[in-house]
């Protein structure tokens, strides 16, 4: 297990942790010592996860943003640096989705997610920038394994995800020169989450479990695990990788998520 300091001195911004994977890894980052602001569009959905954080004895905050308005963003990163004083680790985790058939989806629909997802990371990387150039730094940018499998239902979410692990990938290699890694993470079906919620059927369920080679979904520890691995030191030589966090899953075949 990691060393509890293994984050001591350090600041993160983690964007949707107010719930589900991104609350986890914002628990986790300050289990270990990091200061930590938490974003979303709501604050409603932060609150309770800074006062969790500031149990574990250290500086949290919340600021309401949403991501897919650069002005909005900006704003919100001045307000962070300001109360936290420096930012060393950045992570993308909000996100949307919904299951709909690429025949049945809106322009709109596909829009959003398309906004969201790669618009959104983009613009909060882009902020974050010339606060991780002043000491090095990481950015964690949340994918899936939607992309990898073709998987029906999910055109949206899928083309969106594939557009962050390519700019994981650019951005790895433009920004390595300032001392900034850029790696991501794809997770598969994860307990616990509102994403498994909504967009797994309980028949879906059972078929993903019987499909992993582990026999199971991941849990939101093993993934806040795999976030704290990418984000420090231990990872200190790891630039433009999407890890894939999801017990072999993908490499078995594209199953659809819910019932139609």
């Amino acid at each position: 297990m990691f060393q509890p300091d293994l984050l001591k001195g350090r600041a993160a911004l983690v964007t949707g942790g107010g719930t589900g994977i991104c609350r986890g890894i914002a628990l986790a980052f300050a289990a270990h010592g990091c200061d930590v602001a938490i974003t979303s569009r709501s604050l409603t959905h932060l609150e309770p996860t800074v006062a969790e954080l500031r149990t574990l004895g250290v500086r949290a905050m919340a600021k309401a943003a949403d991501v897919r308005h650069p002005d909005a963003v900006g704003e919100m990163m001045a307000a962070v640096v300001g109360e936290l004083g420096r930012l060393d680790i950045l992570v993308n985790g909000a996100a949307g989705n919904f299951i709909c058939l690429a025949e049945n989806l809106s322009p709109n629909g596909f829009g959003t997610v398309v906004d969201i997802d790669l618009k959104g990371t983009f613009n909060v990387s882009k902020a974050a920038l010339p606060h991780l150039k002043a000491r090095g730094g990481s950015v964690l940018n949340i994918s899936a394994t939607l992309p990898y499998l073709g998987t029906i239902a999910q055109s949206h979410a899928a083309s969106a995800k594939a557009g962050v692990d390519s700019l994981t990938r650019v951005l790895a290699c433009e920004w390595g020169p300032y001392k900034i890694r850029v790696n991501g993470i794809a997770p598969g079906p994860v307990e616990g989450t509102e994403g498994v919620k909504r967009l797994v059927s309980e028949k879906s369920r059972a078929g993903l479990q019987e499909q992993c080679p582990l026999g199971r979904m991941a849990t939101i520890d093993e993934i806040a695990n795999a976030a704290l691995y990418l984000c420090s030191d231990a990872a200190s030589f790891v630039n433009g990788v999407t890890l894939v966090v999801d017990g072999g899953l993908w490499l078995r075949s594209a199953r659809i998520l819910g019932d139609l």
